[in-house]
């Protein structure tokens, strides 16, 4: 799928200091990721802290999104979890029009064997009227959905297109861009990885400290796909140290704040999740104004 290759970024959710949605920062977000060359937005991934929106909330982040969006960039739409039955049952009541894909989470917290997520998705795969991108996150499901399961995927299923690989193993992700079948995207799903993934035959990435900086980050990306390296690498360490500051105590806390200092949103989240300390803070800030000036 040609309108999944490129810089896709996960969105956050911004909230006003009473920790309601804040619709006009998130439209303005969505105006910053278009203006400033992002490829495509993934609504209701985990960076939006998805986990801590009701029902309701998440149906006022999907209406914002796609109004402020106005069919300019494609739309991936979050849906997965650890309930094969209700993931199914979300895909086949939710209107997906609007949507290019879905993004799938393998399922966490109940640690299925290889098979268990092979039938996961296989159910999904079924379900789903749009395609859809894997992701794999060892790092939040306790489980790594190896590349054997995913290239059986990937070759039984025509409507699996893509995988947000974020193992953190370039090894693995080089397996996965070796053997895939023709058309199967790779996508990294690990910033610091993203452009030696890319140079591997990777076909972009699913990003968080994207949507803080997407002149640079989408430009990078842009540049390794063109195979002009040294330019490419230039910005990688341009950003490198942002990169290691927004995931230092977790995300979307790091990246709340770059957004922050952008003037772009308060850098409020949702309990259990809470804001960086003031010595990380104020490396954000100093790093932020180095980068955009």
């Amino acid at each position: 799928m040609q309108s999944l290759i490129g810089t896709g970024v996960a969105l956050i959710t911004p909230f006003k200091k009473d920790l309601s949605v804040d619709t006009e920062a998130l439209t303005n977000i969505v105006h910053y990721q278009i203006d400033n060359g992002i490829d495509y937005l993934v609504v209701l991934g985990t960076t939006a802290e998805t986990a801590t929106l009701t029902s309701e909330e998440k149906e006022l982040v999907i209406k914002t999104i796609i109004k402020a969006n106005n069919k300019r960039l494609p739309l991936v739409l979050g849906v997965g979890g650890n309930n094969t039955h209700q993931v199914v049952e979300e895909l086949k009541t939710r209107n997906l029009s609007d949507f290019t894909a879905i993004l799938s989470v393998s399922p966490y917290y109940n640690k299925p064997t290889q098979e268990g997520i092979y039938q996961h998705f296989k159910a999904i795969a079924e379900a789903s009227p749009i395609p859809i991108i894997l992701y794999n996150v060892p790092g939040r499901t306790a489980s790594n959905m190896l590349p054997s399961t995913v290239l059986r995927l990937a070759n039984d299923f025509k409507n699996i297109v893509a995988i947000k690989e974020a193992a953190g193993d370039i090894v693995q992700a080089m397996k996965l861009i070796q053997h895939k079948p023709d058309g199967f995207l790779v996508i990294s799903g690990d910033d610091m990885v993203t452009l030696p993934m890319v140079l591997a035959g990777g076909a972009g990435v699913i990003s968080v400290i994207g949507e803080g900086f997407p002149k640079q980050f989408s430009a990078m990306v842009r540049l390794g796909l063109e195979r002009k390296v040294d330019e490419a690498y230039q910005i990688h360490y341009q950003v490198a140290d942002a990169i290691d500051m927004i995931f230092e105590q977790g995300n979307p806390a790091g990246i709340k704040e770059v957004f922050h200092v952008l003037g772009l949103c308060e850098n409020t989240l949702r309990l259990p999740l809470v804001n960086v300390n003031e010595d990380l803070a104020n490396r954000i800030r100093q790093t932020v104004k180095k980068i955009v000036n």
